[in-house]
């Protein structure tokens, strides 16, 4: 089931080669060639506040015949957590979860804040055909009043809303610049089941090719 383990010898390739064809993988330690379906990956991404859990949830049922629609933050437990700025553990575990999954032949929708920079550069970037991104935006105001509102446990101090919102600036600036670009919805004055109806069209734009 593990994409990083050959079939044939056995040995965890950590960092696969694609066949030309783009059809599947070939060992590094014994040159066998597998199967594997590498399928598109859509991150559904932004900042804290901008609506990606409520949209993955009205997603759900509406998108579950064609693809698999995951939350990033279930994984975010100690064991997976680095001080870096790339969180590696965490970024890699998600890719080896999501290409499993897509080997049931539907590919995942993935919620939770990443940027390119964080999935493109790994190894098990390999296991996919594409990444698409989208990302999540809002006014800087309404972004940080919705943060203040949340329950106290998850520990939105006035430090660590500014540095959301600096994040938030710096996505929406860049997002252009980045490989692949990021697109960009804006969440401020839209009821959840509008943003929800656009990302849904999104992804199935992205999957299309369109």
């Amino acid at each position: 089931m593990n994409p990083l383990i050959c079939p044939e010898c056995g040995e965890l390739d950590e960092a696969p080669v694609a066949e030309p064809s783009g059809e599947g993988l070939r060992c590094r330690f014994c040159g066998h060639a597998r199967p594997l379906l590498r399928m598109p990956l859509f991150c559904v991404t932004g900042p804290s506040g901008t609506g990606k859990s409520t949209v993955g949830r009205l997603l759900i049922e509406a998108l579950s015949d064609r693809f698999v629609v995951l939350e990033q933050d279930v994984l975010w437990v100690e064991g997976l957590r680095d001080d870096s700025y790339e969180h590696r553990p965490f970024r890699s575990t998600w890719l080896r979860t999501a290409a499993m999954i897509q080997q049931n032949g539907r590919p995942a929708v993935l919620f939770g804040t990443v940027v390119p920079p964080e999935f493109e550069p790994l190894p098990e970037r390999v296991l996919f055909s594409r990444i698409h991104y989208l990302a999540l935006t809002c006014d800087p105001e309404v972004l940080a009043a919705r943060l203040r509102a949340r329950p106290s446990w998850r520990e939105w101090d006035e430090e660590r809303i500014a540095e959301m919102l600096d994040y938030a600036r710096w996505v929406e600036e860049t997002a252009a610049e980045m490989d692949p670009p990021v697109d960009l919805l804006d969440t401020t004055s839209v009821p959840p089941e509008k943003t929800a109806e656009a990302v849904r069209a999104w992804v199935e734009r992205e999957a299309r090719g369109v």
